[in-house]
């Protein structure tokens, strides 16, 4: 462990940690309202409690409060490190096994139940959730928005890169965190919507009424209509090593750095080839973090183009067809074994490679986080959803459905509301896949100054044909997926490298030499201050990592209006200028022969991580008993029965259920707790005097 993050080439300054606390006996610093588990990394405590089944040592996994691997006694009480926020004095220490229940002489009163009706409940305080409640509370709707974190804005908190879509429709070009404070900042304004934080919806009842335990006492709200904005949750992995501290997802990775900007490793590998393992990547090496490359278990990578280009350009490796096999070490993640992936995705044996690293990332996709949703429609609810929640796209999308669906809810319930029937088309494209990748030809114009847009596949984006001062800057139909194109007139004002969020536009200068044997290339520059200074000589690579040549820093220009993104202004042979697209700063990582998995490590992955069930245990109960229904299988084993009720494995236990008895097998499907999450009993009790 590394420690804090100080300095970050976007975020802020962050404040010193100034709050004293206790772990196992050690005193310790905390930064104001930071949770347990960022202030014990910072402090390089990677491992928070041991397994009550086992003594399995148990570290960070969703950071967002789902599950209990990260279980901590705080002042004696259990409490879950990575949603629990530091107090000068508190009393942290590690957790062995179960804990101990509390022995009280008197009995407590349950607490009265305060309930409330409104007229919409928005569950979800993200990108969609706050977009609707614009729209309703500008409509004078009362509106009651909750969500579980402890600001406004979801995953935008995260985001420090600049979003795709149109500067118009969804503020394309500004990074993410700014357009959650933008959203956020509008809630102020609207007397009508009341914002409950740090306040998990846990139930969605037949009698109408939705359970939520708001900053820790548990509430009823009885409302009308009901939106779910619940976002995501990401999908998991089974292998051998799977469980071990240091495997853990994307999101909760980018929570503890780009939220906590605490430095959460030192050298991590990424499975998973989509948006979310490239820009965890990206983000990585902004936090001076090594990166061993991005794994991808198909011939290509899901993600934006724009997204793999930048991450190779900076030197990290993009292995295609490859899948992890298994992770090793004493007590968290020392070793990651990756090998090369069949059509069927299963590994080539004697393709093997080992890495030394401390985290490897899982980011092999996302599931709607709907089990409320369900719920609510079950019983008759009037439900609406929006964003994630009704269909994974990126949150351009999200805030554009939730415009839509809050102007929905507006005529359904007889207001006067328009929704353009382009704003609809808009939506799909939003929402669209990657398109084609374009042939790009490189062909410079006959002027001194001009953009070179290396932008080749169809995806929802055009901000840079609206900030051009020339309007020479157009797709190629006009549509906001098609290419772009440079027309003739440029005057170098850099605008268009500023703004593009894939960092596919440079800059090049040919009157910056008049001899003509150099030229100028302005590159975007997002990395950390003294990655690269004055005078150096560096690589120059190509707009998919290749080599092109060598050039030397000019400058390194940094200007408000460039958004926090520099310039770097780099002088090449003119001959290579058009084909310069970035400079390598990552060393290529070292690499050893490795060992396949052995059947018995197959075996004894871990499945189900709350009970620590192990996929040999699930094969043999579903051969010995010929079981189709998971929840026999959860009554015998366990599986689905721990803290995170099942989110996690869900999906696994069916993957070996369908691989035992066939993909056409029907299998019971696992019936969900009736609270969706894990509520201390205190909840429900009279409070403190």
């Amino acid at each position: 462990m590394n420690g804090r993050i100080i300095e970050h080439p976007i975020l802020p300054e962050p404040p010193e940690a100034t709050v004293p606390f206790t772990f196992n006996d050690r005193e310790m610093l905390a930064r104001e309202n930071e949770v347990i588990s960022s202030a014990l990394f910072a402090n390089g405590i990677g491992v928070f409690n041991l397994h009550h089944k086992d003594s399995a040592p148990q570290g960070i996994f969703c950071a967002n409060g789902q599950c209990a691997q990260c279980l901590v006694l705080v002042d004696g009480s259990p409490a879950k490190a990575c949603i629990t926020p530091v107090r000068a004095g508190m009393n942290v220490r590690s957790l062995d096994g179960l804990p101990e229940l509390p022995h009280d002489d008197e009995p407590v009163p349950p607490c009265h139940i305060t309930e409330r009706e409104v007229q919409v409940l928005i569950v979800g305080a993200g990108p969609a959730g706050l977009s609707a409640a614009v729209e309703l509370g500008q409509a004078g709707i009362e509106v009651l928005i909750v969500d579980d974190k402890q600001e406004l804005g979801g995953k935008l908190s995260l985001q420090t890169h600049n979003f795709f879509g149109s500067i118009r429709d969804c503020n394309a070009g500004m990074r993410g965190m700014d357009i959650g404070t933008l959203l956020a900042g509008e809630m102020e304004d609207l007397s009508n919507v009341t914002v409950w934080l740090e306040s998990p919806v846990v139930g969605v009842f037949a009698d109408g009424k939705v359970g939520i335990v708001k900053t820790g006492i548990y509430h009823l709200v009885r409302p009308n209509h009901v939106l779910f904005s619940t976002g995501a949750r990401e999908k998991s992995l089974a292998f051998p090593g799977c469980d071990l501290p240091g495997v853990y997802g994307a999101g909760a990775f980018q929570t503890i750095v780009n939220r906590d900007m605490v430095r959460s490793s030192s050298r991590l590998l990424i499975v998973g080839g989509g948006n979310v393992g490239l820009i965890a990547a990206y983000h990585a090496v902004q936090a001076g973090i090594g990166v061993l490359g991005v794994v991808e278990a198909l011939p290509e990578c899901g993600g934006y183009k724009v997204h793999e280009d930048k991450i190779k350009r900076l030197g990290i490796p993009v292995r295609t067809s490859h899948t992890v096999t298994k992770a090793e070490g004493d007590g968290r993640v020392e070793r990651v074994t990756i090998a090369q992936a069949d059509e069927h995705f299963n590994p080539v044996p004697g393709t093997e490679r080992t890495y030394e690293c401390d985290t490897l990332l899982i980011a092999v996709g996302l599931d709607p986080v709907n089990e409320l949703t369900e719920k609510a429609k079950e019983f008759g609810y009037s439900v609406y959803e929006a964003g994630d929640a009704a269909e994974i796209a990126e949150a351009s999308a999200a805030m554009f459905s939730g415009r839509i669906t809050g102007r929905k809810m507006l005529k359904d319930m007889g207001h006067e509301a328009f929704i353009p029937e382009e704003w609809l088309d808009l939506l799909g494209v939003l929402r669209a896949k990657p398109g084609p990748v374009h042939e790009m030809a490189l062909k410079r114009p006959g002027i001194g100054v001009y953009p070179v847009i290396r932008c080749n596949q169809e995806i929802p984006c055009n901000p840079c044909t609206a900030v051009c001062p020339k309007n020479s800057i157009r797709t190629e139909d006009g549509s906001m997926s098609s290419v772009p194109l440079f027309g003739d007139e440029c005057v170098g004002c850099t605008r268009c490298v500023v703004i593009c969020p894939g960092l596919a536009i440079t800059l090049v200068d040919r009157a910056y030499d008049p001899s003509g044997e150099r030229a100028l290339v302005t590159l975007p520059w997002e990395m950390p201050a003294g990655s690269v200074k004055p005078s150096k000589v560096v690589i120059t690579v190509g707009y998919e990592g290749e080599t092109v040549g060598q050039g030397k820093v000019v400058a390194v220009r940094n200007v408000p209006w460039q958004n926090r993104r520099r310039l770097l202004l780099v002088d090449v042979p003119a001959g290579e200028a058009d084909l310069v697209a970035g400079i390598r700063i990552c060393e290529p990582p070292e690499e050893e022969g490795g060992e396949p998995a052995t059947k018995e490590e197959s075996r004894g992955t871990v499945v189900c991580r709350c009970e620590r069930v192990t996929r040999g245990e699930i094969i043999d109960y579903i051969r010995e008993t010929g079981c189709t229904d998971f929840n026999a299988l959860k009554a015998a084993l366990r599986v689905g029965m721990g803290p995170c009720g099942g989110k996690t494995c869900t999906e696994l236990v069916m993957r070996i259920f369908r691989g035992e008895l066939g993909a056409d097998a029907e299998i019971e499907p696992h019936v969900e707790r009736p609270l969706f999450q894990e509520v201390p009993l205190k909840a429900f009790l009279e409070a403190e005097k």
